[in-house]
């Protein structure tokens, strides 16, 4: 699962690849994305294609979250405490899911369509490295990047507008515009490291028209690994 990935570009190439409305701001020069942070994707939004910050981590599922309010439930009550599941399912915390897999789960088919679709910029992404863990230290990441210039490339994802949620318990509810990526079966390069998944990457302006103007049926055809020669494990 891939769950930081770094933007070192410049706002003038992610729009001469995308051809989007700069909404951003000032961009940082180089910023590590951690999930639950803001960062930039570009998406479809009311009819415009737009350069903009959002927060990492689209909606967990209603099971997910029902099944964290059961169990928090059971342990006030087990205390000796009334519960009022509703309120407590409605504040149940959601720090979001990162990475999307399963596109034909009910539950990520209503941000299918092109309204929700959008690409997310890198420069490099990681996947931690269990065999090089030292004992008693911390797993340390493997850096996966285009070439050793690191290009810019993007993931094909999805956002939700305004979802009205409990990200942070300090924060209470809110509502935030969110997104996430795809991800798929990984290549021969990605999984000696994490052969489980890899992000869906988009390296050509023609795969970025796909996925953010086509339908469904088409743009999903893009779930699917990059090249082994499109990719290659930076060195440590």
């Amino acid at each position: 699962m891939c769950n930081l990935y770094n933007v070192s570009t410049n706002q003038d190439a992610i729009r001469a690849l995308t051809k989007a409305l700069d909404r951003l701001g000032n961009m940082p020069p180089s910023q590590d994305v951690y999930p639950d942070y803001p960062a930039p994707i570009v998406r479809n939004n009311d009819g415009e294609r737009e350069l903009v910050m959002v927060r990492w981590g689209m909606p967990s599922s209603r099971k997910a979250l029902l099944d964290a309010a059961t169990k928090r439930a059971d342990k006030l009550r087990a205390k000796g405490k009334d519960v009022d599941f509703d309120e407590l399912l409605k504040m149940e915390p959601d720090g979001g899911t990162t990475n999307i897999r399963n596109t034909s789960s009910a539950h990520w088919k209503r941000w299918l369509g092109v309204e929700n679709r959008c690409v997310v910029p890198l420069t490099r992404f990681a996947e931690p490295d269990p065999a090089s863990k030292v004992d008693g230290g911390r797993t340390p990441n493997a850096w996966f990047a285009g070439d050793e210039s690191q290009p810019l490339m993007f993931f094909a994802g999805l956002w939700a507008p305004q979802w009205e949620s409990v990200r942070k318990v300090k924060e209470g509810l809110i509502k935030a515009d969110l997104y996430a990526f795809l991800t798929t079966e990984p290549n021969g390069v990605v999984g000696p490291i994490h052969p489980k998944a890899m992000p869906v990457i988009l390296r050509s302006e023609e795969d970025i028209e796909t996925w953010l103007t086509k339908p469904w049926e088409e743009a999903k055809a893009l779930q699917r690994p990059l090249p082994d020669e499109q990719l290659i494990k930076l060195a440590n």
